[in-house]
Formats: structure tokens, C-alpha cells, sequence
């Protein structure tokens, strides 16, 4: 399974014979602004990475959660999780082709690639799935905020599904790599010590620090201590703790980074309903838009070096937001279409 990913762009700057350094890069959903990086000690890189206290405690209060395991980006587990579902349900690996795992029809396909790989029953849903539908051992995977739709699901809706999941002894994986710009009571992360919930998040995103690749998983005693043996020694660099730690530590520069992203994402917004005449959607750091002509215009914008991802349907656009620097070139290759 073929997936078009943004973040591709000594690829795409090769293939429209532009220097990458001429090009103003949106195709991904990482904030323009990242997290100032602090002086790393010399220890840190010398020896080899343990889980710090420290990085868990700064953890478990910024997400309000008891119960998580650091990985190496969100990335990394959505890989591995049929392979550890199947292995810790054995009784079912021999018939997987009859779990029945929901998907939704926009959405980060790494997840489906990941469980298409099982031979499981793949079963597409629009918005959140109807409770009715659901089989019995059921898996559920649920953006939250939905990438690149942007459609965030209440609290309430997502814990009724855990709910109708739980009577079915299925399992409900939550992916909420952008919900840190959400209300945080929009969250399940605190409910995931529920032995049929996963919640998944991310560092890198929010905090403009993809390269850390840092991102924590929640979930029950059982389910970490499979993830962690699965993962094996050392999965997060040294660096990428002291990092994390410091920036998931400093709550003043995360609400200044909040503050800063939603206006910008709605000057983004402004901007793109001024030129499509079309309301896009999306969260505080992407807008996505929704165009026939698509991948005409996401042509048009790489030939003037403007990168932005184009949809795996081939009919959107979704914009990562703009630093406050590059909205007037982004304007005028805009304005050039």
C-alpha cells in the first residue's frame, strides 16, 4: 500500500528542479514555531537513554494521565500494534480475517496500511462508527482530531463508543496526535488505564519538534509492558527526553505557542476562503480544504516552490500553518493560480 506522506521535500524539490532551500514548506502539521532547544549536557549524549522520572513526571501532568510510556513518535506504535494485538490474542491470529477493524475513510493511513497487513476485515466509517455496527472483538481507530479533516468527536461520544467497544471485548485506539491545541477536557488519555483503550500522542507536532521523535502512549499496566517489551532497549535518544522534559515541563511557553497557532490558523483560514471562496477546515495547526481541481492547484503552488499536502483522494489540500514571515508569499503564490 503506496502512501503519499507531506514532509517530502528534497523529493518533491527534485523533482520540480528547485533548490530545497527555495521553498516554503507546509505540507506537514508541525507548528512553524517550535520549542526554543536548551543546552544539553555532555552526560546525555554519552550514555545510553533510560527512562527518566523526571520526563515521566513532566508527562503525566502535562497530559493528566498516570499511566503512559514514552516512545519513539507516535509513528513507531502505530506500526507494531496488529502484530502485538494479534500476539497477545493468539486465538484469533489463525482466523484474522474475521476481526473486523474500523477505520475511518479520511484519515491517517498508516493505520490502515499497519492492520491491511494482518489480513483483518477492514470496515471504513464516516465521522465515529455506529454503535450498531460493530462486531464482537471489534477494533476501532479513531483520529481525534481527525487528520486531515480536522472534525474533533466530544469526550462524551468517544467514551460511549468505549462503552459498546467494552461490551464487545474489542479495543478502541485513539490517535490524538493533534488534540494538544483542543480543550484538554476533550481528551481520553485519562481514561486509558481501561484495559480496551489506547490513546496515542505526539511531541513533536505541537511543540515544531518532529525531529525529536517523541511521543507517548496510554493505556493499562498489561498494554505498556507489551508495547515497551515490543519496542525493546533504549527507544528514546537521551537528548530527545531532556528536550521533552523541558517542554512539556513549561506551561507558560505552551500557552503563548496556543495562543500564537489559533491566530494564525485563522488568519490562514481567512486567507484561503478569500481566494477558493471555500470554507476550510481543520485545527490550530493545519487548515484543509476541499477543491475539484486539487491537484491542478497543488501543482500550480510547487512550481512557484510552495509545498502543501496534497490529499491521498487527490481532493484537498491541507495547509500547515504559515510562520507569520511567509503568509505574504504564501498570498501571492495564492493570487498567482
Amino acid at each position: 500500500m503506496f502512501l503519499r506522506h507531506g514532509g517530502q521535500l528534497l523529493s518533491v524539490a527534485k523533482q520540480y528542479n528547485i533548490p530545497a532551500e527555495q521553498w516554503l514548506d507546509l505540507s506537514t502539521g508541525i507548528a512553524p514555531y517550535h520549542y526554543p532547544i536548551p543546552s544539553i549536557p555532555s552526560s546525555v549524549w554519552a550514555q545510553l537513554p533510560q527512562t527518566h522520572a523526571t520526563l515521566l513526571a513532566s508527562a503525566e501532568k502535562y497530559y493528566k494521565c498516570p499511566a503512559l510510556l514514552p516512545v519513539s513518535g507516535s509513528q513507531s506504535v502505530i506500526q507494531r500494534l496488529p502484530q502485538l494485538y494479534l500476539y497477545n490474542n493468539p486465538w484469533l491470529a489463525a482466523q484474522s480475517e474475521r476481526i473486523s477493524v474500523y477505520l475511518p475513510v479520511q484519515g491517517y493511513k498508516e493505520h490502515e496500511k499497519a492492520w491491511r497487513k494482518t489480513g483483518v476485515n477492514i470496515i471504513y466509517y464516516h465521522d465515529i462508527p455506529s454503535m450498531q455496527q460493530l462486531n464482537g472483538q471489534c477494533v476501532v481507530v479513531l483520529i481525534n482530531p481527525n487528520n486531515p479533516a480536522g472534525k474533533l468527536i466530544s469526550k462524551v461520544q468517544v467514551l460511549a463508543l468505549l462503552q459498546a467497544v467494552k461490551r464487545r471485548q474489542g479495543l478502541l485506539i485513539v490517535d490524538e496526535a493533534f488534540m494538544d491545541t483542543v480543550q484538554t477536557d476533550q481528551s481520553v488519555i485519562a481514561d486509558a488505564q481501561c484495559e480496551n483503550l489506547i490513546v496515542l500522542r505526539s511531541v513533536g507536532k505541537f511543540f515544531g519538534l518532529a525531529g525529536l521523535r517523541l511521543g507517548f502512549a496510554a493505556a493499562c499496566d498489561e498494554w505498556l509492558a507489551a508495547i515497551a517489551a515490543d519496542q525493546g532497549p533504549w527507544p528514546v535518544s537521551g537528548p530527545a527526553q531532556y528536550v521533552g522534559h523541558k517542554a512539556l515541563s513549561d506551561s507558560a511557553w505552551q500557552q503563548q505557542q496556543r495562543l500564537r497557532l489559533r491566530s494564525l490558523s485563522l488568519r490562514l483560514s481567512q486567507l484561503l476562503k478569500s481566494v477558493f471562496n471555500v470554507q476550510s477546515k481543520g485545527t490550530a495547526l493545519f487548515q484543509t480544504i476541499r477543491l475539484a481541481n486539487a491537484e491542478n492547484i497543488y501543482d500550480k503552488l510547487c512550481r512557484q516552490a510552495v509545498y502543501v499536502r496534497l490529499t491521498d483522494d487527490e481532493k484537498a489540500l491541507r495547509f500547515g500553518i504559515p510562520a507569520e514571515n511567509n503568509f505574504s508569499r504564501l498570498k501571492k503564490a495564492l493570487q498567482n493560480i
